[in-house]
């Protein structure tokens, strides 16, 4: 597969570009994002599903533009999709034909249950989920699919669509209990067994919902990928959006770009609530793009990354951990201080995978700067940890590390959101075992400690006498009922 490959998904109100660059076999990262309003189906919808002269025009010079951003990237692959809006059209065919002829771009009109499809993949490998329905609302339809103990069981596509609704209800003056009864016409399509507690939306209307609720309640990460809201708490506030006009609709959090079809999308995004019984909301920053990126990146292994294999994490690794086989040491050490000191901390042992996380990444700030390396990590943590966890996880993994610093320890210096989602007396003794590890490996040791715990007293048996490592854990905050005593291996 390509280093660098390009997605490019032409959907019926934007087309999107995504770079996406492999550091290893299956570690990757988001290099670069482009998008456009091209809005491809505008007026096709009152004219029989005819692809209109000036949107194709305005898709014909978009496409150019990712073109020449993929050439200055050096992108080897390029994958290019084209959905709803393109496939019900009857002259699809002039359109892609257009396009390879003036771009050399070849498109592939996708059905709506590939589409569901792809949207689920994504879903299945990049969030911490493995049940569920995935909603897709689009500009031309809204794809879901059913996800059962991580497996994507069913597949719909619903001719239902923010820009459909719009052109051929909205505009033509009908109200909103038509609307109503044209969506529950479709959804009534909707098999029984799609009935799931967790809701993952994909797609612009489920971002532009998400994104407002986070605003509103002053969320304290700036990610949307991974955020989760409970529907008996926010369901009035997706109410409020249908019923509010255009011109306040800024008042609620919804960005200007969305105002002209958001309506509309939360009218899909609320029926298929109380269709699927849905109880929360997954908010998903990926879905048909990367679904087309992982089909193409895993089709040798099943679709699926290897078990307990995480892409973030290896990306992290791959591009900024300097000294790798130190890091793996103090992980080793790191895991072995909990697994021996269990009779004290007493903490879930569900626990002890964020502790090997957070060593693993935890000199991934010394590639910014070795001053305030623990902050660093912490912010490339909380800003590229994307994929795989929960908020109130990588807010963990993230903490881990910054409060290792003695006076973060002390102080506990968190904000009122984060001491919210996180679990303090655990943090904390995770943050010191994370400092201990480290401390036994400051004189950049791969050798392994041997420890012994009897009663309260730790030994820790060095593989040799260090100065700066007996320095390096003396200067440590040391809260626990317990002692340490550092011996030199006799041998």
């Amino acid at each position: 597969m390509a280093k660098r490959t390009a997605i490019i998904d032409i959907g019926s109100n934007s087309a999107r570009m995504v770079v996406f660059e492999r550091t290893s076999r299956f570690g990757f990262h988001l290099l670069r994002e482009a998008k456009s309003p091209v809005r491809i189906s505008e007026g096709a919808f009152e004219h029989g599903g005819l692809l209109q002269p000036a949107a194709m025009q305005r898709a014909e010079e978009v496409l150019g533009d990712f073109l020449t951003i993929a050439r200055a990237l050096k992108v080897r692959k390029i994958l290019c999709v084209a959905t709803a809006a393109v496939r019900n059209a009857p002259n699809k065919s002039e359109f892609v034909a257009r396009i390879r002829q003036r771009h050399k771009l070849s498109i592939k009109v996708i059905d709506g249950k590939k589409e569901a499809w792809l949207g689920a993949l994504a879903s299945v490998n990049l969030l911490p989920i493995t049940d569920g329905i995935t909603v897709d609302i689009g500009g031309g339809s809204t794809e879901l699919a059913l996800i059962e103990k991580g497996e994507i069981k069913e597949t719909i596509s619903l001719e239902i669509g923010t820009v459909r609704l719009k052109e051929l209800f909205v505009d033509r003056g009908a109200g909103i209990k038509k609307i109503e009864k044209a969506i529950a016409e479709e959804l009534s399509r909707l098999p029984e067994s799609f009935r799931s507690k967790t809701l993952i939306s994909i797609g612009g209307t489920g971002r532009a919902i998400a994104q407002a609720i986070m605003t509103t309640e002053h969320y304290p990460i700036d990610t949307l990928h991974g955020f989760t809201y409970n529907l008996q708490e926010w369901l009035r506030f997706i109410d409020k959006i249908i019923h509010t006009p255009v011109a306040k609709l800024k008042e609620l959090g919804i960005k200007e770009e969305r105002h002209d079809v958001i309506r509309e999308g939360a009218m899909i995004f609320r029926a298929v609530i109380e269709q699927t019984g849905a109880q929360q909301v997954i908010a998903s920053g990926v879905g048909v793009r990367e679904g087309v990126f992982l089909s193409d990146l895993l089709r040798g292994c099943g679709l699926r990354f290897p078990v307990n294999f995480n892409p973030s994490v290896r990306s992290l690794r791959d591009r900024f951990d300097q000294t790798p086989l130190i890091t793996n040491a103090v992980v080793k050490t790191a895991l072995a201080l909990f697994d021996t000191l269990a009779p004290i901390h007493k903490i879930n042992p569900l626990y002890r995978r964020y502790l090997d996380i957070a060593t693993k990444l935890s000199k991934i700030g010394i590639a910014l700067s070795y001053y305030n390396k623990s902050s660093h990590a912490w912010y490339f943590i909380i800003n590229n940890l994307n994929y795989g966890f929960t908020h109130a996880e990588k807010l963990l993994i993230a903490n881990i590390l910054k409060l290792s610093r003695k006076k973060e320890m002390k102080k506990m210096m968190l904000t009122a959101g984060e001491k919210a989602l996180l679990p303090l007396p655990t943090l904390k003794w995770l943050s010191y075992l994370y400092s201990l590890a480290a401390a036994l490996h400051a004189d950049y040791s791969r050798e392994s400690c041997r420890l012994k715990l009897e009663g309260d007293q730790l030994t820790i048996i060095l593989p040799r006498n260090s100065a700066i490592v007996r320095q390096s854990v003396a200067r440590l905050y040391h809260p626990y009922p317990f002692t340490i005593t550092l011996v030199t291996d006799a041998h």
